[in-house]
């Protein structure tokens, strides 16, 4: 069966690779087939696949069951740089093996990026039985088989650098699952149900915007290996971000057309704003606990070891001092009753620094979904929660910040929860609206039409065909 795997790292070549991708892809079938998309398995898809990396290889379209999808294996092209350009060790090559010193922090680094891959489809996959459209189901299995090439990215890596540990590795990486009570995926964000569409929607803007951050700061790697497969991973990870944020977009048009018109949503099955509010608190601030704590000894050692970047640390302008060794990262933190200020030496801080530049991010696609609305004359106006809020990881963890990021007390804190985040009724009017629409070019009432197509094709177009 590996001669259906495409890829551009000699795979016929490394007869020993062979046999343990070989050992893992059955097991790897069985795992999609049990917590993969459950009912559209013998569908055929309108779906992209990854054959190359030269320019349309990694973007060709076709109809196929997800089943039988070409799980690729692909190292993205080599780097403008010649040598290592962070940390303790610049000037020096780049690293084709695993530094034996390394081993074990590049070994967590690369399964605690597989272990969200897998979590993602296993978290999504009831889903398909609500879709609002053709093109949204559609999308929905996209980002699904690109998560699931994902691990095979990183069980490569484990498999082809890292021995009998790797395979284990990656062994374990099928036995693990979201939500589970015993064997639960690492990071908890990748244990949240997601059990509607707008919860999707945020998930991928969100959540896949975190991914988008930890893997282009593994694509600044001084492992040549792993910087270039997780560079390639990037360009796949573009279409999950642009699936979160316009499907928001789409859900705040809906609304925000019904508003004008002086329609409650919620009276014809869409969502109402405050409601999409409460949602955006939600996953965006269980995203912030993704990047791990804003103090971390952790984080200063993968800088500098070259392991792991700042966000375009090769970026002479945005980055002009590789090494980090002088400054420090201020930081507001509100204890014995008062504000106090945290100097954190800058290379304990590269975890805040990655925070902000994902916070900076994130407020570009809200001020587009602020543009929706003004533009259908409202004055209501969305906004993300300070990074302060709900955290369970780092110097704000468990203390009572209210969504402005001013410090509260606990009482008062509980008592003004479900104005921030959804209640159970909330989700209950949420899901009340994920009715299924599977005619080609029909939405359902809770989301705006998307502005194009797919792969060349039309909005109306038959992007699922039934078996």
């Amino acid at each position: 069966m590996l001669d259906a795997i495409p890829n551009n790292v000699n795979l016929d070549s490394d007869k020993r690779l062979q046999r343990a991708l070989m050992q893992w892809q059955p097991d790897f079938l069985n795992w999609w087939r049990e917590v993969g998309p459950e009912g559209f398995q013998q569908d055929r898809i309108y779906l992209r696949t990854a054959i190359g990396v030269g320019e349309g290889g990694w973007a060709h379209y076709d109809y196929v069951k997800m089943p039988d999808y070409r799980w690729g294996i692909f190292l993205g092209k080599p780097r403008k740089e010649e040598a290592i350009y962070f940390g303790d060790n610049i000037g020096g090559a780049f690293w084709d093996q695993v530094p034996g010193e390394f081993r074990k922090e590049l070994r967590r680094l690369i399964v605690t990026q597989g272990d969200t891959e897998p979590a993602s489809v296993e978290a999504q996959r009831l889903l398909g039985q609500s879709a609002p459209s053709l093109i949204d189901l559609r999308n929905l299995f996209q980002v699904n088989v690109e998560e699931a090439r994902h691990l095979w990215a990183m069980v490569y890596l484990l498999h082809s650098y890292f021995g009998a540990n790797g395979r284990e590795e990656a062994d374990e990486m099928l036995e693990r699952r979201s939500g589970h009570p015993d064997r639960p995926r690492i990071l908890q964000a990748f244990n949240k149900p997601i059990d509607d569409w707008l919860a999707f929607f945020c998930f991928t803007m969100f959540t896949d915007r975190d991914g988008k951050y930890q893997l282009a700061s593994l694509a600044e790697s001084s492992f040549d290996p792993l910087a270039r497969t997780t560079s390639f991973m990037l360009q796949e990870e573009a279409f999950h971000l642009s699936v979160g944020e316009r499907g928001v977009a789409r859900t705040i048009r809906r609304t925000a057309q019904l508003m004008e018109q002086g329609t409650p949503p919620e009276s014809v099955g869409a969502i109402p704003l405050p409601v999409i509010q409460k949602y955006i608190n939600e996953w965006c601030s269980a995203s912030y606990d993704l990047f791990g704590g804003e103090d971390s000894s952790n984080a200063a050692n993968y800088f500098a070891a070259g392991l792991k970047g700042r966000f375009k640390e090769s970026d002479g302008k945005l980055n002009p001092d590789h090494r980090a060794l002088e400054g420090a990262y201020t930081a507001e933190v509100f204890e014995d009753g008062r504000w106090q200020t945290r100097e954190i030496p800058l290379r304990r801080a590269m975890n805040a620094c990655l925070l902000d530049a994902y916070v900076e991010d994130c407020n570009r696609g809200l001020n587009r979904w602020n543009g929706i609305l003004d533009s259908h004359h409202l004055t209501e106006r969305l906004s993300l929660p300070s990074t302060r809020f709900n955290r369970r990881v780092g110097i704000f963890a468990d203390r009572p910040y209210d969504i402005a990021g001013n410090p509260m007390e606990p009482a008062e804190l509980e008592s003004k929860r479900a104005e921030w985040m959804p209640s159970q009724a909330d989700y209950e009017l949420v899901r009340a609206s994920m009715v299924p629409v599977y005619e080609p070019g029909k939405m359902a009432n809770w989301i705006a039409p998307p502005d194009k197509g797919v792969g060349g094709k039309p909005v109306d177009s038959e992007y699922v065909l039934f078996h």
